[in-house]
């Protein structure tokens, strides 16, 4: 998938088929602005590994955890940035390490984790190439059962199913579905459909449909939900006026 506007280009690539559930997508995003405005990133569900180069020469890498609001990002004219978006159960069988302390936040990572560099921003082809092999040598088990089917119910139903349902159909208890969320996510099960949900609402604001699809009680339920996840009505969100929120901006027209 790819999208531009004037100042901003986006491609996004799938993950090779034996990444598919842990990784979500690989993507790059270049801002050729000479001057940029704050942008809004709103919560989409996902744990991101992210290379920036910035045309002051300054380069960082940073790993961030689930966001449950938005998260405004700083303005970054004239950068790329390189980004692995990750499935949660990414955070157990590839980094194996809990992310319930990068909630709502970010770290910076040390110099060459992973073998990343800057020279990595030149290529995208190279660097979606050297992710996949890097991903994948990090991956040393093959994913339980339960939590596959787990994930794969909760993005098939775009988050309008519920805790008792994917209790009973993945056979594993609400309660320790929820210990799993929160022992590695530090968000609960909930939240995180609701999460989904809204994302998979992205699609339909950005069209100006503002009628609630997936499953909310109502019209106000609806609008509640996008003002927690966006900060903002769907009305504004709609028109994204200069390009503020960048996953609408990223998303290709129809």
């Amino acid at each position: 998938m790819n999208a531009a506007t004037n100042h901003l280009e986006y491609l996004s690539l799938k993950p090779a088929y034996a990444l598919t559930d842990f990784v979500e997508s690989i993507w790059m995003m270049k801002y050729y602005a000479d001057e940029a405005a704050e942008s809004i990133i709103v919560p989409d569900g996902k744990i991101d590994v992210a290379l920036l180069a910035v045309k002051n020469g300054s380069f960082e890498m940073f790993i961030s955890g689930i966001f449950t609001g938005p998260i405004i990002k700083p303005p970054f004219p004239k950068s790329t940035m390189f980004v692995i978006s990750f499935h949660p159960v990414a955070a157990e069988y590839i980094f194996k390490q809990s992310f319930a302390d990068l909630k709502n936040a970010r770290k910076k990572l040390t110099a060459g984790y992973w073998g990343f560099c800057k020279d990595d921003l030149v290529d995208f082809d190279q660097f979606y190439r050297k992710a996949c092999e890097i991903i994948a040598v990090q991956l040393e088990k093959e994913i339980d059962g339960r939590k596959k089917k787990l994930f794969e119910l909760i993005y098939l139903s775009k988050g309008t199913t519920t805790v008792k349902e994917l209790s009973e159909q993945v056979g594993w208890s609400s309660r320790q579905i929820n210990r799993y969320f929160n022992n590695w996510l530090g968000v609960s099960l909930k939240s995180y459909l609701n999460i989904i949900r809204f994302s998979n609402s992205l699609k339909q604001l950005k069209n100006g449909d503002f009628y609630p699809e997936l499953n909310y009680g109502d019209q106000s339920h609806f609008i509640r939900e996008v003002k927690k996840f966006s900060g903002v009505k769907p009305t504004i969100l709609n028109k994204n006026k200069n390009d503020r929120f960048i996953q609408l901006s990223m998303m290709p027209e129809d």
